[in-house]
């Protein structure tokens, strides 16, 4: 730091008795450029938990700070971090930040120290940085980002550990990790800080562990529990100025149920809940529309969910049309222990059935199952996309389809076997993400599944492809103009081929966008046919 010694030494001293002036003097907040402007929650905790008592210890070695997201647990956890290693902790003390199960390395704690560090001209020049240190020259302490390895934590003899997300370390060495950055009775302050919200009820044990502690405790403060050597400030209260109720109403409409619960409200959830009010389903039911029966030039994305014996298996055709993702066509087959389903007379069959009715863009299926089936439809010209049902896969389908639904941006037939799916399906969450399940193993939600993945298709290629592909749309008025035009192809005009019909056009002109009258439909039996293409990056 900057300053002569005796200079420093009367500033440590005045900081140690109080944290928040070392905040505001020191710390600038490296977004804003100024000063950091702690709310009443963030100062009566600093004070309770970070004010030296008369032996120069701190009055806790377990520190909890849970609130809900956005609260700027991540920053306070920073500021506290640098406080500790600057003020308090004396020659070569020791911080380390550690990353959960789901982080790198570098966590976005140690992130933040090095943002706030460098925005701070009485620290910044004090300080060397590397990729997952920082060390200060005149004192020689150090902050280091670990990774979620307990190996990684051997030797060390940490001022203070901070642990952020703490919901998110589920794993057996997350485990060993937490028992062996205990704080340590070598050093006069040494500290465990953890930051987090809420997590999941016996999946996120470590943090359940600590919440049941600090609940039997004694409320010494609004949401301030003391516990023996433990302070924890727990709170179901959006304490931020900025987290305003407009803010918290656009939340509730935003998040499922329980993710609003768990995030917003800081409360612990269990891993289930219904998948989409049934309200919104019924929302996105179109009492015009029907199952289509054919339409070669209409762009259908597939999903595909199998089984052998038990489940139902299920197949579904979804399009991009307006806007929207829209049902085409379903089926769902049920096979049994005593007659398992022949993939090869259902699911190839009717995918090759759905090849000559539509224009098909692709097939998502678990490789699981249908292996072979998929070999034998790609060498056939089907666009056969493996998709297995890992979690980022389900998450991101199951997402997609849960936000369509609510948004009313599916339209979809009526529809009992679906409804009754939909129905049964549950939002299973867990802190490496979340899918569709079904409360029961007798109900069947295969097709739900199964159209979770083509609606994903049908969102992603769709709307990057909307325009793009060929609709033939009968114009009587066309015939007469363009009948002597068939035969053979004009000067002027450009050929486009779609090989999975087996048909081509001959287009009035060179279109790489727009429209253009039909010439000619070649093969396939469509011969002759005249009406109107629309185009998009030269193919139709």
């Amino acid at each position: 730091m900057k300053g002569g010694t005796s200079q420093n030494s009367l500033a440590i001293a005045r900081w140690k008795r109080d944290p928040i002036a070392f905040i505001r003097e020191v710390l600038i907040n490296p977004e804003t450029g100024k000063a950091f402007d702690l709310y009443p929650d963030e100062k009566r905790f600093i004070r309770l938990a970070f004010t030296v008592t008369p032996d120069t210890r701190l009055p806790f070695a377990e520190i909890l700070f849970s609130a809900p997201k956005k609260t700027g647990k991540t920053a306070l956890a920073a500021m506290l971090t640098i406080y500790v290693i600057v003020v308090l902790g004396g020659p070569y003390a020791e911080g380390y930040c550690v990353a959960n199960d789901f982080e790198q390395a570098a966590s976005r704690v140690f992130q933040a120290i090095c943002r706030i560090i460098e925005a701070s001209p009485l620290l910044r020049n004090s300080a060397k940085f590397t990729a997952n240190k920082v060390e200060f020259s005149s004192t020689g302490s150090t902050i280091i980002a670990i990774a979620s390895e307990y190996a990684s934590a051997a030797g060390s003899n940490p001022t203070i550990t901070v642990f952020d997300e703490l919901w998110g370390y589920i794993s057996e060495r997350a485990q060993r990790l937490w028992d062996e950055m205990v704080p340590v009775p070598t050093r006069k302050i040494s500290i465990r800080l953890t930051v987090t919200y809420a997590g999941f009820e016996g999946e996120s044990t470590l943090l359940e562990g600590l919440f049941k502690r600090a609940m039997q405790g004694e409320l010494v403060g609004p949401d301030l529990y003391r516990a023996g050597g433990m302070l924890a400030y727990w709170t179901h209260r959006c304490p931020a100025p900025w987290q305003t109720d407009g803010w918290r109403e656009q939340m509730r409409e935003q998040l499922r149920p329980n993710a609003y619960l768990r995030l917003i409200e800081n409360r612990w959830v269990t891993s289930e809940s219904s998948f989409v009010d049934m309200e919104w389903w019924d929302g996105c039911i179109d009492a015009d529309l029907r199952p289509e029966l054919a339409n070669p030039s209409l762009p259908v994305w597939i999903g595909v969910d199998a089984s052998v014996k038990r489940d139902s298996t299920a197949v579904v055709a979804c399009s991009f049309v307006d806007g929207k993702v829209r049902l085409v066509w379903h089926r769902i087959f049920q096979p049994s222990p005593k007659d398992p389903l022949d993939f090869e007379a259902t699911i190839e069959a009717s995918l090759l059935d759905l090849r000559r009715r539509f224009y098909v863009r692709e097939v998502k299926f678990d490789p699981f199952q249908l292996v072979a089936v998929a070999q034998r439809l790609t060498q056939q010209g089907l666009p056969m996309v493996e998709f297995p049902q890992s979690v980022p896969n389900l998450t991101e389908a199951s997402t997609n389809l849960y936000e369509i639904i609510k948004g009313r941006n599916l339209a979809a037939y009526e529809d009992t076997d679906i409804r009754l799916a939909v129905s049964r399906a549950v939002a299973l969450e867990t802190s490496r993400g979340w899918r569709i399940a079904k409360e029961k193993q007798s109900h069947k939600i295969d097709v739900v599944v199964a159209l979770a993945q083509a609606a994903l298709g049908a969102v992603q290629q769709g709307q990057e492809e909307n325009g793009g592909e060929c609709i033939i749309v009968p114009l009587s008025s066309a015939v007469s103009r363009l009948d002597g035009a068939r035969g053979a192809v004009p000067e002027g005009s450009t050929r486009y081929s779609r090989p999975d019909l087996d048909a081509e056009i001959v287009a009035d002109g060179a279109q790489a966008s727009g429209s253009a009258d039909i010439m000619q439909v070649r093969g396939s039996g469509r011969a002759g046919s005249v009406g109107r293409a629309r185009f998009g990056r030269g193919s139709w």
